[in-house]
């Protein structure tokens, strides 16, 4: 069973970061209200800015070239709060031209995060609203913590809308109706309905932050070295991301592609080998 490890502050002190022995990164948002480096006696509120993007990007960069990393675990610091988007006071003080900058930026950094053929899992540990859900979107799988948490896209009570892929991805994740009421009413709601509507996949009764900790990292544990092949599981992720932005019949070629660089893998010889033989498969990602 793997250990929570001991996380590094990223350069900007707003994102930690760590691996696990079996292999999960850890990517752990940490700020105040403003967007600053958390200090003692502060809420850990894990708002955005662009300082933090920077981090996030460094973080996942450090993941996709580690071959040691098989799964990315996302989360925010404390008990209270996955994030609660981007830091209003931050943005108020920004340019039109540079508010523009800094949301391409998070779309481009979010892209990254979603394109990197590893497995990525969201553990909404608290509040996952505006840009915090905005973060757990470009997750392939969202597990949250029981409790009076809210989520939601409120951005619509600023005179805006959610531009850091809220809208593109919140409407392919749950249909286009549901995402506009969620959308133009700005509502916030409770992990429970957003599990009726798919929006996570699970919500864990876990009794304390630590227990939940430890059982999201046990579920990202099946996905990791030598009990999952994490080379297929890479593979699906690529056509299942880039397959549902084209046509059904290129798909089903970048489907064939990706199958036959499976095929030739020594991970599929290691397993249909195993599965004949009636053994346990172990997998290098290779």
């Amino acid at each position: 069973m793997a250990e929570w490890p001991e996380l590094t502050p990223m350069k900007n002190r707003l994102v930690n970061y760590g691996v696990t022995d079996n292999g999960i990164a850890i990517i752990e948002l940490i700020s105040d209200s403003d967007g600053a480096p958390l200090e003692e006696g502060k809420t850990a509120v894990n708002t955005y800015t662009r300082e933090m993007w920077h981090d996030i990007d460094d973080a996942v960069l450090s993941a996709r070239f580690d071959d040691e990393v098989s799964v990315i675990l996302i989360t925010g610091h404390g008990d209270k709060f996955f994030s609660a988007g981007a830091s209003i006071k931050y943005l108020n003080r920004l340019t039109p031209r540079y508010k523009y900058f800094f949301c391409l930026h998070a779309n481009e950094t979010l892209s990254r995060l979603e394109q990197t053929p590893k497995l990525v899992v969201a553990a909404l540990n608290g509040h996952t609203v505006g840009g915090g859900l905005e973060i757990a979107m470009a997750a392939d799988i969202r597990i949250a913590r029981k409790g009076n948490f809210q989520v939601g896209l409120p951005e619509v009570s600023l005179g805006v809308l959610a531009g850091t892929g809220g809208t593109a991805r919140l409407s392919r994740l749950v249909g286009k109706a549901k995402s506009m009421e969620i959308m133009v009413t700005g509502r916030k709601f409770q992990f429970e309905e957003a599990k009726d509507m798919a929006l996570v996949h699970d919500v864990y009764d876990s009794m304390s932050l630590e227990e939940f900790r430890q059982d999201v990292l046990d579920y990202a544990g099946q996905f990791s070295l030598p009990f999952a092949a994490a080379k297929a599981i890479g593979n699906i992720k690529r056509s299942v991301q880039s397959g549902l932005e084209i046509p059904l019949e290129y798909h089903l070629a970048l489907e064939r592609e990706l199958q036959s660089d499976l095929f030739q893998s020594d991970d599929a010889k290691a397993g249909i080998a195993a599965y004949v033989d009636k053994k346990t498969p172990k997998f290098t990602g290779q």
